[in-house]
C-alpha cells in the first residue's frame, strides 16, 4: 500500500485501505504501525515529527511485509542526513510483522513547507 503525507494531510483514502489487506496482501494495520513509528522520529531542530513534516513521501508494504520508504530531508544539507534514514529504517525494523525495512533518501520533489499537514503548520506557527 502506498500512501503520501498529501493523502492525509486531505483525508483521502484509497480504495486498499477499505480492507483488512492492502493491494499488495500486506496487513492493513501494518501500514499504521508504520505510520506511528514514524510519528516518534524528529529532526533535532525542529518540534514536529517527520511525518507530520511531510518528509515521508512514500511507504510500501509488500506481500512479505517488506517494508519500503522513500523519504527526503528538509535540505541536502540537513545535518541529520546520515543518523535520521538509519533511526527510521531500524525503528520499523522493529515492529512486530515486518520482515525487513529500506528507507531511501530522494531528492524529487524537493520539500518544501507546504508538504507539512495542517496540524506541523499549527505547531509551528505557520499559518
Amino acid at each position: 500500500m502506498t500512501e503520501t503525507n498529501e493523502s492525509k494531510a486531505t483525508g483521502s483514502i484509497d480504495n486498499a485501505e477499505k480492507t483488512d489487506t492492502d493491494e499488495a496482501g500486506a496487513p492493513k494495520d501494518l501500514k499504521a504501525k508504520v505510520i506511528e513509528v514514524l510519528e516518534t522520529c524528529f529532526d533535532p531542530e525542529i518540534p514536529v515529527n517527520i511525518y507530520e513534516l511531510g518528509l515521508i513521501y512514500d511507504i510500501d508494504i509488500d506481500d512479505a511485509c517488506a517494508v519500503a520508504i522513500q523519504m527526503t530531508l528538509t535540505s541536502p544539507a540537513c545535518p541529520v542526513a546520515g543518523s535520521l534514514p538509519p533511526e527510521v529504517e531500524n525503528k520499523v525494523k522493529k515492529i512486530e510483522g515486518v520482515s525487513s525495512a529500506k528507507v531511501e533518501i530522494v531528492w524529487e520533489p524537493p520539500w518544501t513547507p507546504d508538504k507539512m499537514t495542517e496540524a506541523a503548520r499549527l505547531q509551528l506557527g505557520m499559518f
